[in-house]
């Protein structure tokens, strides 16, 4: 317990006009890990700017939720490093935090001559990546572990230790344990502008000024725009659309493990992959773009997967589809992540961060950490964070629908509004009155999988937003310090 008092969540109105000791710029799963790590010294004065009006809002809500080891990472890079530590790290944060991960393993199949060639290579370079426990299996085994495998498979690499993840807890978890510790949360906040002429930064943002003496860019897609405000030209994001389709429960049987491809210099390709919601995922696409805003869903790209997905799991086709998102992944020309440090502008960068940036998140924050303090920053002394347990959305573990005892203690977790996805009124109460309530229906889902079921809300939506429109009132008014 660190007795500091809590920060503010402001979604409105005018920003403090005292300087921060620290601003970081974008509340994704990056820059939500790095002002957790900042909280944890009290000493300090931060701040986290977010152009949306949620946290987790732009590439952390559509990704492929895969906790990774690294395997394939490319050995020596920055990235390897930090995503083989991360892995460590997010999964015993996770297990602490109730953030359900289940660890499935995962098969990289082998579909010809060439792709079979190739995973004796990918086994030793999961070698010199600390991934020593992958192992090469003939098609016997391939198919004993996946019977429902497409014909033609000739052999796969296994690795073991490839979990599945929620990214909407993991991101709403960092965020929360920060507010709680003291750092201010600005939403609604899109930086405009950003210079510094006088030793402090200067950002003009849609709320107005905010002041901050050192400054951290994990602003994801838009990362090389503030860079290059700031005079730096050492990367250039491309957009990289990945489209994906979410099948019903139904289909969950159908696979064991995450099934990936043999990997691409475009990415790691579709894969078919299991998540903890009880859903199967298949995609994602692999396409670069020129617009940061082209989130939408594309026929021929939806057409391809089914193409690929009916190769990998024939079964799987002949399932309901639930949904189907896009996402887009901050692609530069560069193969490692851009993080890099400004002393004489007492600056941070923290660029690329592609699909792995999820499972490297906490490893992320620590570097940035030791780079600010190895660049003048007085970090002071450093507490402990206030413990923080989040809502289970996961299928594997026990519900709130499920536990006699909570319903006994509080029936409201035992009234269902969401049957699809057996979300209580309870949740619904809880996401609604937490440290950082949701701003809309989308957020709320996010927070407790209402409205994220076969019906996509046609039977539960009146009542869900029911639930919401009725708390708004109730919402305490915005305080931040001046």
């Amino acid at each position: 317990m660190t007795g500091r008092a809590h920060g503010a969540v402001t979604r409105r109105g005018p920003l403090p006009t005292s300087p921060y000791d620290i601003a970081v710029v974008g509340a994704g799963v990056v820059g939500t890990a790095i002002a957790r790590s900042l909280a944890r010294h009290p000493h300090l004065r931060v701040a986290l700017v977010e152009a949306q009006d949620d946290v987790g809002e732009g590439s952390s809500k559509a990704n492929t939720a895969i906790l990774h080891t690294g395997f394939d990472a490319t050995p020596g890079t920055l990235e390897a490093r930090l995503v083989r530590e991360g892995s460590r790290l997010l999964a015993a944060y996770a297990a602490a935090s109730g953030i359900p991960v289940e660890p499935v393993g995962a098969l990289l199949v082998a579909w010809d001559e060439e792709q079979l060639a190739a995973l004796p290579r990918l086994a030793e370079k999961a070698e010199r990546n600390d991934c020593p426990d992958t192992r090469l299996i003939g098609p016997e085994e391939l198919y004993d572990r996946e019977p429902r495998l497409g014909p033609g498979a000739l052999g796969a690499l296994h690795v073991p230790g490839e979990s599945i993840i929620c990214p909407w807890t993991t991101t709403l978890a960092y965020a929360t344990q920060a507010v709680r510790n003291g750092v201010d949360l600005h939403l609604n906040a899109r930086v405009e502008q950003v210079s510094h002429p006088d030793g402090t930064h200067h950002l003009t943002t849609s709320r107005g000024t905010l002041l901050t003496r050192w400054l951290v860019n994990a602003a994801g897609l838009h990362a090389d725009t503030l860079d290059r405000a700031l005079g730096h030209d050492d990367f250039t994001v491309t957009p990289r659309r990945g489209q994906l389709l979410v099948f019903d429960k139904f289909a969950r049987d159908l696979v064991r493990h995450i099934l990936l491809p043999v990997p691409t210099a475009l990415g790691k390709g579709v894969l078919v992959a299991p998540t903890v919601y009880g859903n199967v995922l298949l995609g994602p696409t692999a396409e670069d773009l020129d617009d940061k805003r082209a989130t939408g869903s594309t026929a021929d790209g939806l057409e391809g997967l089914r193409d690929k997905g009916h190769r990998i799991l024939p079964g799987l086709l002949d399932e309901e589809v639930t949904a189907v998102y896009a996402g887009l992944r901050a692609a530069t020309e560069h193969e490692d992540y851009r993080i890099s440090a400004h002393p004489e502008q007492a600056y941070v960068t923290v660029g690329g961060i592609r699909s792995t940036g999820l499972t490297a998140s906490l490893a992320i924050a620590a570097h940035v950490r030791d780079l600010l303090a190895d660049t003048g920053l007085d970090l002071g002394p450093a507490t402990q964070l206030e413990p923080v347990r989040m809502p289970n959305l996961g299928e594997s573990f026990p519900r709130p629908y499920q536990r006699p005892e909570l319903i006994a203690a509080d029936p409201e977790y035992g009234t269902l509004v969401c049957h699809c996805e057996r979300v209580t009124r309870g949740e619904i109460r809880d996401a609604l009155t937490g440290t950082i309530p949701p701003a809309g229906l989308d957020g709320l889902r996010r927070r407790t999988r209402a409205r994220a079921g076969r019906c996509q809300g046609f039977y539960c939506g009146a009542a869900v937003r029911e639930l919401f429109e009725r708390a708004r009132p109730a919402a305490q008014p915005e305080k931040v310090r001046p």
